[in-house]
């Protein structure tokens, strides 16, 4: 039988502002397979399921255990509200 859940647990996150600082923040690398798009670079985020490509507006997540990933911003804003 399908079965409705809500996550339990709360995250982290910030948005990605473009900037270095952020990149090395994260360890994220300029992502040379798609370094300039539409004019912009793209960048990767090392996560434990491999290198994501993330881009300035995205938002970049911390897990309970300290992870990262990374979730476009139209999605964040329909799956998370801020807390407190």
């Amino acid at each position: 039988m399908l079965h409705e859940y809500r996550k339990k647990t709360t995250i982290k996150a910030e948005q990605f502002d473009g900037s270095a600082k952020m990149v090395r923040k994260y360890n994220g690398e300029i992502n040379p397979e798609y370094y300039l798009f539409a004019g912009e670079p793209r960048f990767g985020l090392p996560t434990k399921e491999g290198r994501m490509k993330f881009d300035k507006g995205d938002w970049i997540a911390t897990g309970i255990d300290g992870e990262h990933w990374v979730i476009a911003d139209d999605i964040f804003r329909r799956t998370y509200e801020r807390c407190g």
